[in-house]
């Protein structure tokens, strides 16, 4: 018998043997979930250094998700994305292509639980605790193919990079709260790296009027800019500089509709050029018509003081679970970028496949 062979028997004896101490609630362990996604993407408005000038683009995003679990209450957890250049939207306007890996999540956590509360402790790599939408940063989770407009890795309002810093995450009856420290605003990520880090809090909290429907704010503050930034005029010290922002969301689920909403307002104080102002905010629904299929649209938007920043856009998907972990999406973008006459019209196609390959339960 081969070695590859002897392999492949020995880990299916494994996943054999540990699968009835899996359907328990173990007191430590380690778990790997993957989302891996291939996208398709044709669009009218490519520039024309963009592959040759082509209108079709295609790129792939993976996200992993280890977590070990130390004890009922200590527990190390992560979220690493990989993804290729012409992936997300903010990439097909840039020359080149390879593949990029980021770290978003590594952090250490503690957790009580009571009869009506909990308490959730986080030191390390986070994501940022302003807006909701990072919830469902997942393409398993978004039933559209893109993240909304303020939403980016940079020249965003809310960044999809991880921060370092600390987080508590607290729950009382209908009430949830959230603090989050870090070395860098939610404006312009820094990495533990980077020169001209600065901290930052941001929070928020909510309410959930009753099941299915939840309100919720949340803020943030602290300087963000960095001495190589091309906005930075010296001047002032860059710690008398503030980012600054507040919004508030709303979610709604009910029968077979799910209905998101998002609101923030923005500011990023300069030394010589004015203030820069973003409004932001966007309507999502999804409705599923049955257990396959679904239809959902998004109307975006972000404005600002600046010419040639914001933009509107409106999206519309048809979903269809081709298994319990397939999903198919397939829709259609139309954007109009600030500054611009033009329309953006793209037509994404998406395969989005979810995988548990590990799972080791100890007790």
């Amino acid at each position: 018998m081969s070695l590859w062979r002897q392999f492949q028997r020995a880990a299916l004896i494994i996943v054999c043997t540990i699968a009835p101490v899996l359907a328990q609630e173990a007191s430590s362990g380690f778990d790997l979930r993957a989302t891996v996604s291939a996208q398709a993407l044709y669009s009218n408005n490519l520039p024309e250094y963009q592959k040759g000038g082509s209108s079709v683009a295609g790129g792939f995003r993976a996200m992993l998700y280890p977590v070990w679990k130390l004890s009922d209450h200590w527990v190390v957890s992560g979220a690493v994305e990989a993804w290729s250049l012409l992936y997300f939207p903010a990439d097909l306007y840039m020359p080149g292509d390879g593949v990029r890996v980021r770290i978003l999540q590594a952090n250490a956590g503690y957790s009580r639980a009571w009869k009506n509360a909990s308490l959730n402790v986080r030191a390390g790599q986070l994501t940022s605790a302003f807006g909701s939408f990072l919830l469902r940063y997942d393409d398993a989770d978004n039933a559209l193919t893109d993240p909304p407009l303020q939403y980016g890795y940079y020249l965003t309002g809310i960044t999809t990079l991880g921060l370092a810093g600390a987080q508590a995450d607290a729950t009382i009856g209908k009430w949830d709260a959230r603090a989050q420290f870090t070395n860098s605003s939610t404006a312009n990520a820094r990495s533990v790296f980077d020169n001209d880090q600065f901290g930052a809090w941001a929070g928020g909290g909510g309410y959930t009027i009753r099941q299915g429907l939840h309100l919720g704010l949340s803020g943030f503050r602290g300087p963000f800019l960095n001495s190589g930034n091309e906005f930075y005029f010296p001047g002032r010290p860059l710690r008398d500089l503030p980012s600054s922002g507040w919004g508030a969301d709303a979610e709604w689920a009910v029968g077979h509709w799910n209905l998101y909403s998002e609101w923030q307002r923005i500011d990023l104080a300069y030394n010589v050029i004015r203030t820069y102002r973003e409004d932001a905010g966007y309507v999502e629904a999804r409705r599923v018509l049955n257990p396959r299929w679904y239809l959902a649209g998004r109307a975006g938007y972000v404005h600002t003081d600046y010419v040639g920043y914001g933009g509107n856009i409106f999206e519309a998907v048809a979903g269809y679970r081709l298994n319990t972990r397939q999903l198919l999406k397939a829709g259609y973008e139309l954007g109009h970028k600030s500054g611009s006459d033009n329309l953006t019209g793209s037509v994404i196609v998406q395969l989005v496949t979810t995988i548990h390959p590990l799972s080791l339960a100890f007790n």
